[in-house]
């Protein structure tokens, strides 16, 4: 399709029809559910977790399928691109099984998927590019084996980070916009179609956030997080700068990242660190300090739009 639009229109507009159109195509689809969509039945740990109850929850299923529509129509893609495409849609359902599951996959066994995956994507990245990566201007050839173990665990954090931060209405879609939009806009040329794909994810994302903001009407769910944090995880490493995701994803590290770091050490080692600070940090700012859901939102992503102008020193 892309061939056939790309004889009438240039690349920049091809991607502003893709952004329109795939924007339009979300929201419809927002506005009239899925009616297999499950309900959200609350969350018990979680600062006002029962507000969300009976909304609808896996949302992300109709974004990532929007998504993953629109990248096939108004992008070049090629077999690199489709293997991943096939890779973020058994996320995105790895997500959505557990968001339609009466009780909750246990941990071992999201961990397992996430492990999978992973290693199918990252053996991907390394057969179709160099493990060479770039801080600031220097580069640095890093033996396979390196990069294949720490391409998993970059891939396995993304997720994962990105799942936590998702417990605020607006809050993971937001920082993710500018995340991904900080990649686009500073990693263009290595990044060609994939910085064109950030572009229609966003899109994809706005038209969520139409009905995510607060008071939320629905949440995209582990099937929304999970597959965000996975696509994040590949545009970084495409970049060629993976390292820069430290910087250009901070705000979800240290949101959900703390609380993973926290579990770990208590149920590993029995450590127990951080015991008068909520994890995710969204809960803790807004039980312990007041903030509403409002400001935690607007305030988190003003932090991460500080952070991008700080990578853009770095990397520019």
């Amino acid at each position: 399709m892309y061939t056939i639009l790309s004889q009438f229109f240039s690349a920049n507009k091809i991607l502003m029809l893709g952004m329109v159109v795939t924007f339009l195509l979300t929201f419809l689809l927002l506005k009239h559910p899925f009616p297999f969509l499950p309900c959200d039945q609350g969350r018990a740990f979680a600062v006002n977790g029962e507000l969300s109850k009976g909304k609808l929850r896996g949302v992300g299923l109709t974004f990532v399928l929007c998504f993953l529509v629109g990248s096939f129509i108004f992008l070049p893609v090629d077999r690199e691109y489709v293997i991943y495409a096939i890779l973020l849609f058994a996320m995105m359902m790895s997500g959505y099984l557990d968001d339609a599951s009466d009780k909750p996959w246990n941990d071992y066994k999201k961990g397992l998927i996430d492990l999978i995956i992973s290693i199918v994507a990252v053996g991907t990245f390394i057969n179709f590019n160099s493990t060479e990566i770039l801080i600031g201007t220097f580069g640095i050839q890093l033996p396979t084996v390196v990069y294949f173990i720490a391409g998993i665990i970059l891939v396995w954090v993304s997720v994962n980070v990105t799942n936590c931060t998702d417990g605020v209405d607006g809050l993971c879609a937001s920082v993710s916009s500018v995340t991904l939009f900080a990649f686009a806009v500073l990693f263009t040329e290595a990044l060609g179609k994939y910085a064109m794909a950030n572009f229609l994810f966003i899109a994809v994302l706005f038209a969520y956030l139409y009905f995510n903001t607060s008071p939320s009407s629905m949440l995209m769910g582990d099937a929304g997080s999970r597959a965000l944090g996975f696509y994040i995880a590949i545009v970084a490493m495409k970049s060629g700068h993976p390292l820069i995701y430290l910087l250009l994803a901070a705000v979800m590290i240290i949101d959900g990242g703390l609380g993973l770091v926290k579990i770990f050490l208590k149920r590993f080692l029995k450590i127990s660190i951080l015991k008068n600070t909520r994890t995710p940090i969204h809960d803790h700012v807004r039980k312990n300090i007041g903030w509403s859901d409002t400001q935690v939102v607007v305030r988190f992503v003003i932090i991460q739009v500080l952070l991008a102008l700080v990578a853009f020193c770095i990397v520019g």
